[in-house]
């Protein structure tokens, strides 16, 4: 009762929405890597700024369940471009990203002419919408960088090497700090590199966490049919890509099956990216497909279903400089169904989930399934460990309580212009 009444008071004083503190403006946001309404936090932002009074229209590509290139939903108007597939190699992202800007720079100045804006919201990756906002800066328009992913670490992470695209990175990043009037930053060491490597005062960075809406982000009766006859389920959700460390968890579950003799356990894996059918048929070729099910991206529906049912969920994230400095919204989300997890020790997942997790040395899979397997043995532990999960989220980081920074960003950015 405490956690609900601590959780309803959040709403009430999420920045006074209602009295419309934005009423008037007119905000374009621009997001690359995923369609709206899917990409959560961007239309989360979106809902809230509309609440608030002011008129938002979105910028995304298109992507499964998302085709239509033009939907009004819930008053927030959204454009949708196409885009390649899924890029890899230097190539592949230069004709991504140039696809991007030129969809981006028209249906900006379509929407501008159509129904104006006085604000442009930039979430990256890549660093490069500011390329589309300073087309608008002769108006009179600032730019709020909402800042994602950091590309540099990112880059790093994919390809192990720095050099001349890794410096590139770098330079798009402090332009893009050098273009925004203000910064969004998704958790404190964020917040610390706005400061440090874009020269951003700190009153100029406003911290909104990627904390999930508890009103609509909940439990759905479980589904045993997705454990195939087995006795405990593991979850995982998020992109598949080279950083995220599924190929690792891949290898903890042929510890658990071929070393450690278990053949209780169903892992479900949910979520799409460039390295999915990669991992999937790596799945096959260890004889994993049996207790491995890989569901691509699938609706808010099927994602909650999977969690709900879960005994345990993971985050597999390989320990480098990006996913230390990084929260995963998947982790906020394990917690907020009260799940325990398992991950590796980095930073900013330490700080979200505290002991609602099991920690594993960097990197090893053995660990790694090892801690899977006594949490699922420990059924008293996992119920201590997701309450607490689920309190941490209820009493600090659902987006109720984010909202007062993202208000409080829009206000300075009028007050500067």
């Amino acid at each position: 009762m405490a956690i609900q009444e601590t959780f309803d008071t959040a709403l009430d004083d999420a920045a006074n929405v209602s009295a419309l503190p934005l009423k008037g403006r007119k905000v374009l946001i621009i997001v690359e890597n995923l369609p709206v309404p899917f990409d959560r936090r961007v239309w989360q932002e979106a809902r809230t700024l509309t609440a608030a009074g002011a008129q938002v229209c979105v910028i995304c590509p298109t992507g499964k369940g998302f085709t239509e290139r033009y939907e009004c939903i819930e008053g927030i108007h959204v454009y949708r471009h196409p885009l390649p597939l899924d890029a890899s190699g230097a190539l592949g992202y230069l004709l991504e990203y140039g696809v991007a800007l030129f969809w981006e720079t028209v249906l900006a100045w379509k929407i501008f002419f159509r129904h104006g804006f006085d604000t442009v919201h930039g979430c990256n990756p890549p660093d490069l919408i500011f390329l589309v906002a300073l087309q608008f800066r002769l108006f009179g328009v600032p730019y709020i960088f909402d800042h994602h992913d950091i590309n540099p670490e990112l880059y790093e992470a994919k390809y192990e090497k720095r050099g001349f695209f890794w410096r590139l990175m770098c330079c798009f990043e402090w332009i893009t700090f050098k273009s925004a009037r203000v910064v969004i930053s998704t958790n404190e060491s964020y917040r610390e590199i706005a400061q440090v490597r874009g020269g951003k005062k700190a009153d100029d960075i406003y911290v909104v966490r990627s904390g999930p809406d508890l009103s609509r982000f909940v439990a759905v009766e479980p589904n045993p049919s997705l454990k195939k006859g087995r006795k405990y389920l593991v979850g995982y959700v998020g992109v598949m890509g080279a950083q995220e460390g599924v190929d690792i968890l891949l290898d903890a579950v042929a510890y658990i099956k071929n070393q450690m003799g278990r053949d209780d356990i169903q892992f479900v894996l949910v979520g799409g990216g460039p390295s999915a059918k990669g991992l999937a048929a790596d799945a096959e070729r260890m004889g994993l497909s049996e207790c491995v099910t890989f569901t691509g991206r699938v609706s808010d529906h099927d994602l909650l279903e999977v969690l709900s049912t879960a005994d345990v969920c993971v985050n597999p994230d390989r320990v480098n400089p990006m996913n230390d400095k990084s929260t995963m919204n998947k982790i906020i989300e394990y917690m907020a169904l009260g799940k325990p997890i398992v991950q590796f020790d980095v930073t900013e997942g330490r700080r979200s989930a505290e002991e609602a997790s099991l920690y594993a040395k960097a990197n090893d899979a053995k660990d790694f399934a090892e801690k899977i397997v006594a949490l699922l043995e420990n059924p008293d532990e996992r119920a201590r460990m997701g309450a607490i999960g689920r309190q941490r989220v209820a009493s600090s980081l659902a987006w109720p309580y984010q909202i007062p920074n993202l208000i409080a960003a829009y206000k300075k950015v009028k007050r500067q212009a």
